[in-house]
């Protein structure tokens, strides 16, 4: 990777996810004034005086517990500082020295890491002194700022990207960005560690162990692909707590980034009305959709028909889901994961499909001639012409005599016939009718 990675580490609640967002300029990480409210680590790419990095936000670290949850926190902090060029430790200059800095302190010097020491919540700078204790910390000259309002944080990223290494010549390839969502406990954390080859997400039988997105990269087939774990969908009259409404809107934040949505469902559970729902809002989007049938191997009474029989039932409830592949897996074996970056890979190049002109006009004369638009009131609607105006998701638009008078079951029928003649399998499409003076309908 050609970018440089920082890494941001702390105990519970000094400001990590703020300070997170600050430098990112947005809402990338769930900010909570619960403890212990970050889990994972979140990934986002910052950008100051013309550098470009990564930055990672960590769970709240506490070295000395022997709670499951904080273990697994501090493994992921510890994976986090061993994959970056650069930490930066984050105190709380309102409560002073904390015992527990001083002994994160101590591993991240023994981590051999280039390590900033950042004093945040000091909102009366420049008049405060109170950084001026985190120098028996032994890192060097403390950064007072305040991430929640903004002051000093320019300092701080100015002494970031005075630390980071030399920039490396050669260009990241543009990322697939990928939107892993399902119910909650139906594996999108271990398919994505299943994908990784590493533990990089937090995997707990407690449902809702994932609260926040998730950026993750990896490369298969030649191409850069982005992961975005994200929290379990839920529906919004049980969200009571803050943390869970904000997790929920997150996963819908993901399926706007991403250019594939991989849904994940379970296989004895099936496709509920809410995965439903999350999979007509990726597709109404312009989404690519995968669905990823998980603990396929826990399925004991299936024959070979058993997949396509339950494609059949899910699509005469969605038949939009008749154009999306469906990939039946095991995070927990391995079985047919592999398969899913190639699939992505070839959903996401559908996306961005162009077909030429001359062939699209070709296919829709062939498909006029086999069945005219229907006439409406005894007025003929004639399709003159067609092109395609747009990707990702692909669009054509149609010149007609009367645009508002093709009935969406002829609409229909186009589509069916451009997917037969171009496929664009796993990825939506649209058409746009026009009038041939060019107004619109």
């Amino acid at each position: 990777m050609s970018m440089p990675t920082v890494a941001v580490v702390g105990r519970p609640n000094v400001g990590k996810s703020t300070l997170f967002n600050r430098l990112l300029g947005g809402r990338r990480a769930i900010v909570s004034d619960q403890a212990g409210t970050t889990r994972d680590r979140h990934f986002g790419t910052g950008e100051w005086g013309g550098r470009r990095f990564w930055l990672i936000d960590t769970g709240g670290l506490l070295p000395d517990s022997n709670d499951s949850m904080d273990r697994a926190i501090r493994r992921q902090v510890d994976l986090a500082v061993e994959q970056s060029d650069l930490v930066v430790l984050l105190v709380d200059g309102k409560e002073g020295l904390n015992p527990v800095d001083a002994e994160i302190a101590a591993h991240l010097r023994s981590a051999n890491r280039p390590v900033l020491l950042a004093v945040n919540k000091l909102d009366d700078l420049p008049d405060t002194t109170a950084h001026m204790a985190f120098y028996k910390l032994g890192l060097g000259d403390p950064i007072p700022l305040s991430a929640a309002i903004g002051k000093a944080s320019g300092d701080l990223l100015d002494a970031i990207v005075e630390r980071l290494p030399e920039q490396q010549e050669d260009e990241l390839d543009e990322s697939i960005n990928v939107a892993v969502v399902g119910r909650p406990n139906v594996g999108k954390s271990s398919l994505i560690n299943r994908l990784l080859g590493e533990d990089r997400v937090v995997v707990s039988p407690v449902a809702g162990t994932t609260r926040d997105a998730v950026d993750s990269v990896f490369q298969a087939h030649g191409k850069s692909f982005t992961l975005i774990d994200t929290a379990g969908l839920r529906k919004k009259a049980r969200v009571h707590e803050d943390v869970e409404f904000y997790s929920t809107l997150r996963t819908q934040r993901a399926i706007e980034r991403a250019q594939v949505c991989v849904l994940v469902v379970d296989a004895a559970l099936g496709l509920h009305t809410q995965d439903l729902r999350i999979a007509n809002e990726a597709w109404d989007r312009g989404c690519g959709l995968i669905i990823a049938v998980n603990k396929w191997d826990l399925v004991t009474d299936k024959d070979a028909n058993t997949a396509r029989r339950g494609e059949e039932t899910l699509r005469a409830k969605a038949p939009f889901l008749a154009y999306v592949k469906f990939v039946y897996l095991s995070a927990e074996t391995g079985q047919r994961v592999h398969q899913l970056p190639r699939e992505i890979l070839e959903v996401a190049e559908a996306r961005e499909r162009r077909i030429p002109t001359a062939e699209v006009n070709k296919v829709l004369e062939a498909l006029v001639q086999h069945t005219s638009p229907p006439q409406k009131a005894g007025r003929e609607v004639k399709l003159l012409y067609a092109s395609q105006v747009g990707t990702a998701p692909p669009v054509f638009a149609i010149v007609c005599s009367r645009p508002d008078d093709v009935p969406e079951s002829y609409q229909r029928y186009l589509i069916n016939g451009f997917r037969k003649a171009w496929s664009f399998e796993g990825a939506p499409l649209r058409l746009k009718f026009k009038h041939r003076s060019g107004r619109n309908p």
